[in-house]
């Protein structure tokens, strides 16, 4: 288990969905209940079945729980109608998102809430399944034949769960090459290729459109934050900071660098730019400030409590003004963690907060990301959400979007239980 925030160096506490493996037959009813609120978004009485009993087989005790599994181990389900309805029915995900948010911001909704963005991957053997591809895959660290998914996770002083998710579709699998392989997956005529900052940012603008998540924050790693479309997409949402991982070769002034107005003539016509003053020094990196910085403005702080004692690290805060071709950018803090003793490791961010902004937060702010790591463990460990043997990308959604919700069912009867630790449940047909 990731280890949990402690609340002395932070806004506050974010609690753990501690997993127990339960067998706890009397939530049925809950279960039932659950599901019900569901039933207006499928047209016919046997999507809802198959709809009940996929997600109950997700919540099982199966090794394995992938449609075959499930179909052959809950009564009454059959593994083609599974198959069928998984990739091929027509979901109304929209009412069942809209829905699912609104049961978020009821049970771990915070005005102080955190948005987190963050990519899985899950390894695959063929190369027919929709947006398979030899890319990244953070689970194995190496580049390996995988699908590669987005999340929005949302994380409070209630707890954790996903919100949306998108799957990450390389550029070449909207070349000619890949039509007949995109028409056999069912990826719309009307799709095309979006870098995965834009797919967060899309994310992002959805939730905010709907203002149903309450939040005020929001994290990410260095493919987020080196996205200037995305940070912008972030500082558009009025009142919310950001703190967003960066790599060490960022440049900076530590101070606004003089700037003068030089023009110039282009095609018989004169025209003005903005270029740095000839007096000006260059920028640097952030991994220079950091190894420059004396050790009296270092604070040394304990972020959590880990499975061999306290995580401890040191942490520095400055006012930088990023580079932008070449150009001043943003004003911005940049925040700097490294680990303790000889050979030290750094790792850089940078937020939006404002300049009475205090180390603390930030502290807080660069740990946060552990929720949506949890939320990856526990539906990839408990639920079954790297079992999923689909290709179709209708599947792939609707496989995701079960195992975001039966995810927060888990932690829904958490905290009607009143933070019982209590809560994997084995729900039998």
């Amino acid at each position: 288990m990731i280890p949990e925030n402690r609340v002395d160096n932070g806004s506050f506490p974010i609690p753990k969905l501690l997993i127990d493996k339960v067998d706890i037959v009397r939530f049925m009813e809950e279960f039932k209940g659950f599901h019900a609120q569901f039933a207006d978004c499928f047209s016919r009485e046997e999507p809802r079945g198959n709809f009940y009993q996929y997600m109950a087989g997700q919540m099982s005790q199966l090794e394995r729980k992938s449609i075959e599994p499930i179909a052959l181990n809950m009564e009454s389900a059959k593994v083609r109608a599974m198959q069928h309805f998984l990739s091929d029915i027509v979901w109304e995900e929209e009412r069942i998102l809209s829905r699912y948010h609104g049961m978020v911001s009821e049970d771990l909704g915070d005005t102080e809430g955190v948005l987190i963005f963050d990519e899985s991957g899950f390894v695959k053997k063929g190369n027919d399944s929709i947006g398979v591809s030899r890319q990244y895959c953070g689970n194995v660290g190496k580049v390996e034949n995988c699908q590669v998914g987005v999340y929005a996770a949302y994380a409070s002083r209630h707890g954790y769960c996903f919100l949306d998710n998108r799957l990450f579709i390389p550029e070449k699998w909207f070349g000619l090459a890949y039509t007949e392989r995109r028409e056999k997956c069912r990826l719309s005529a009307k799709s095309s290729f979006k870098t995965k900052p834009q797919l967060a940012v899309e994310m992002l603008e959805k939730i905010v459109g709907e203002g149903v998540i309450p939040f005020r924050y929001v994290v990410a790693d260095s493919i987020y934050g080196n996205s200037p479309e995305f940070l912008e997409a972030v500082e558009r949402v009025p009142g919310v900071t950001y703190l967003v991982a960066l790599p060490r070769d960022t440049l900076c002034w530590l101070q606004a660098p003089a700037t003068m107005d030089k023009t110039y003539r282009y095609g018989g016509e004169k025209r003005t730019k903005r270029i740095l003053s000839e007096t000006e020094k260059k920028p640097v990196s952030f991994e220079k400030i950091a190894r420059g910085t004396n050790d009296y403005f270092w604070y040394r702080r304990t972020v959590s409590e880990g499975t061999k004692g306290p995580v401890t690290y040191e942490f520095m805060k400055r006012r930088v003004v990023l580079t932008q071709d070449g150009q001043p950018d943003r004003a911005v803090w940049l925040i700097v963690r490294r680990t303790l003793g000889e050979g030290a490791t750094y790792s850089y961010f940078i937020s939006n907060a404002g300049r009475s902004a205090h180390l603390k937060n930030f502290v807080w702010l660069s740990g946060v990301r552990w929720a949506i790591e949890q939320c990856f463990e526990e539906a990839k460990s408990d639920l079954g959400m790297d079992h999923y043997e689909v290709r179709k990308f209708p599947g792939w959604r609707h496989h995701m979007l079960t195992c975001m919700l039966a995810h927060f069912f888990l932690w829904h009867m958490r905290i009607r239980l009143g933070g019982k630790s209590t809560s994997h449940y084995a729900v039998a047909a």
